[in-house]
């Protein structure tokens, strides 16, 4: 069994955790603000990408492509600050399953799109052909496993979910 201190701190990898907490949420906070963000201002993409799916019908596709990135804005706000960081974290593990399900269905069906992940989506050219999607499912199922580390593990440092109510602080 590893020694419960580290010689050179003095500290136990326990000690740690908060701080890689911090590293993941923050990473998590700046992929969800960006998608978020730039499907935000081009809404007409986030439409686009939906579509290409072929997994919803026609009339959720609008609803979906203007939610989707108030959603992923909303995740990316909560776990920057650090508030209803686990409930962020469930959404964002969620979603990102829900991505790797979707991205596997198009590529199990032949489709070439271009997920719309960051922006863009819709169907590709045959020039731009290309039917394999496992860079786009590792890296969602990578930061579904840094959602799942959130919910595991919810309170980081400089997060708003630590600060003690009053009634918590001792007298």
């Amino acid at each position: 069994m590893p020694p419960a201190t580290s010689r050179r701190t003095g500290l136990g990898w326990r000690e740690h955790l908060p701080t890689v907490g911090l590293v993941v949420r923050l990473i998590l906070a700046a992929v969800w603000l960006y998608a978020g963000l730039v499907k935000l201002f081009e809404p007409g993409g986030a439409r686009l990408a939906v579509i290409a799916y072929r997994i919803f019908p026609p009339s959720l596709v609008t609803p979906l492509g203007y939610a989707l990135p108030a959603a992923e804005v909303v995740i990316g706000l909560f776990l920057l600050l650090g508030i209803f960081t686990r409930l962020a974290a469930i959404a964002s593990a969620l979603l990102m399953l829900a991505f790797v399900a979707g991205i596997a269905s198009v590529w199990a069906r032949g489709y070439n799109i271009d997920c719309g992940c960051f922006g863009g989506g819709g169907d590709t050219s045959a020039a731009g052909r290309n039917l394999r999607y496992t860079k786009e499912i590792a890296r969602d199922t990578a930061f579904a496993l840094l959602s799942v580390w959130l919910i595991w593990r919810p309170r980081t440092l400089f997060s708003l979910d630590r600060i003690p109510e009053p009634e918590d602080q001792p007298a």
